[in-house]
C-alpha cells in the first residue's frame, strides 16, 4: 500500500512542533540527513518560548536544552504554529504527553490532511490509558497507516553531540516506516522500522516508570545487583504489558523496549532517572520539579500504566511500587521490598 502524500525519497518540508530537546534534537537530525542525501528540505520548529526561537533563528543553537550545540543554518523557528505547518509532508510531534490532544484540536485545520504524522513522545495518556498515536487518530481523524512513533536509546544531549545511536520506526505500514527512516537517517543516526507500533509505544511509556525506580534506588545508595535487578524485571512486566495489547515479544528484545530502557535507566541524562534518584534523596515531587527544566513523563504517565495493567489483570509490582511513592502512600524507604515482589516461579513465565 503506498500512502497518500508520499514521495520515492524523504520527506521535502518538516514541521516539528516541540522545541525542547528532542523536539530540536530531532529537527537536527532531519537537517544532517538531508545535507548527506544531498537533499533540499525545509525543516522548521515551532517552540513557546520566543528567546528560544531567537536563538534558534539568530545563533542556531537552542541553549537551554542543547547548550553549545550548532544546529544546521537549514533549521529555521516561529512561535506561530500556522506558519511552521504551511506546506508541511510530515509533521513531527514533540510535546508533553498529557497536553497533546487539547494542542491537536487547536492545530487540525492547520496540518495538511495528507500530511504524516510522527510522534516523538512517551506517555500515555491520564484518564483515557490512550497511546500517543491514539491520541493523534482520534484527535487528526488520520489513518493509522500516516502514523508513526519513533523511539528507542535516543537520549537528545548524545544525539545532538553526533554520538552513533539506532532508533525504530514503527508504523502499520512498511512504505510508510521506510520513508520516514530514509528522511531521519543522518551519518550518526540510523533508524530501523517495524510495523509494531504498540510495543514500541508501550516500550517508551514503560521504560520512565521503570527509570524512576532504578533512579530512586540509586539516591538511596542501593547497589547494582539491585539496579540490574530492577531493569531485569522492569523489562518483563513492561513486556507482559506489550504483550497483553498486542505487541510483539522481538519488539521488547529491540532497540524500543532493552534498548531504551537501558539507557534511560542508566544515564545521568535521563529524566526519569534523574527525578528518581532526586526522590531517593528524600526532595518532594514539588521539589524535584523545581530543579527540573524538563518534564519526566514517568511521574504523569505512570497511574495510567498502573490503571491499564490492572484493567488488563496484568502484574506489574514494579510500576504499582512507584506509583505508591508518587502518591504519597509510600515512602521510599518502603520501595524496596517491594520491587520484587511477585509470587516464587520459572523466571521465564510471564
Amino acid at each position: 500500500m503506498t500512502v497518500a502524500g508520499l514521495r520515492p525519497g524523504s520527506a521535502r518540508s518538516v514541521a516539528v512542533l516541540g522545541a525542547g530537546s528532542w523536539g530540536t534534537t530531532f529537527a537536527k537530525i532531519l537537517a544532517d540527513a538531508a545535507i548527506a542525501a544531498g537533499d533540499e528540505r525545509q525543516i522548521r520548529v515551532w517552540g513557546r518560548r520566543p528567546e528560544v526561537v531567537e536563538q534558534i533563528n539568530t545563533i542556531h543553537r537552542n541553549i537551554q536544552y542543547l547548550k553549545d550545540i550548532a544546529l544546521p543554518e537549514s533549521i529555521t523557528a516561529s512561535t506561530d504554529v500556522e506558519e511552521v505547518l504551511a506546506g508541511a509532508d510530515l509533521v513531527v510531534l514533540a510535546v508533553p504527553a498529557q497536553s497533546l490532544r487539547l494542542q491537536l484540536r487547536e492545530w487540525k485545520p492547520l496540518i495538511d490532511p495528507q500530511a504524516t504524522v510522527v510522534s516523538l513522545m512517551k506517555g500515555l495518556e491520564l484518564d483515557t490509558d490512550a497511546r500517543m498515536s491514539e491520541v493523534i487518530s482520534q484527535e487528526l481523524g488520520i489513518p493509522a497507516d500516516r502514523i508513526a512513533v519513533v523511539s528507542g536509546p535516543n537520549l537528545a544531549m548524545e544525539i545532538a553531540r553526533e554520538e552513533p545511536t539506532a532508533s525504530v520506526v514503527a508504523c502499520t505500514d512498511p512504505e510508510a516506516a521506510g520513508w520516514i527512516a530514509r528522511t531521519c537517517t543522518a551519518p550518526y543516526f540510523r533508524p530501523y522500522t517495524t510495523a509494531d507500533v504498540v510495543g514500541v509505544e508501550i516500550g517508551g511509556i514503560v521504560k520512565n516508570v521503570i527509570a524512576l525506580a532504578v533512579g530512586i534506588c540509586e539516591g538511596k545508595q542501593m547497589g547494582d545487583n539491585t539496579k540490574a535487578s530492577v531493569i531485569t524485571r522492569g523489562l518483563a512486566e513492561t513486556s507482559r504489558l506489550a504483550l497483553a495489547l498486542g505487541g510483539e515479544a522481538q519488539t521488547m528484545a529491540g532497540l524500543a523496549g532493552l534498548g531504551d530502557l537501558v539507557a534511560t535507566c542508566s544515564s545521568p541524562l535521563s529524566r526519569n532517572h534523574t527525578a528518581g534518584r532526586l526522590l531517593g534523596q528524600g526532595l518532594t515531587l514539588d521539589e524535584v520539579a523545581q530543579k527540573m527544566t524538563q518534564t519526566a513523563e514517568g511521574i504523569k504517565s505512570g497511574q495510567a500504566v498502573h490503571e491499564l495493567a490492572g484493567k488488563l489483570g496484568v502484574e506489574m509490582p514494579i510500576t504499582a511500587a512507584v506509583v505508591a511513592v508518587l502518591a504519597g502512600k509510600l515512602s521510599v524507604d518502603q520501595l524496596g521490598p517491594l520491587l520484587l515482589a511477585r509470587d516464587l516461579k520459572p523466571e521465564g513465565d510471564y
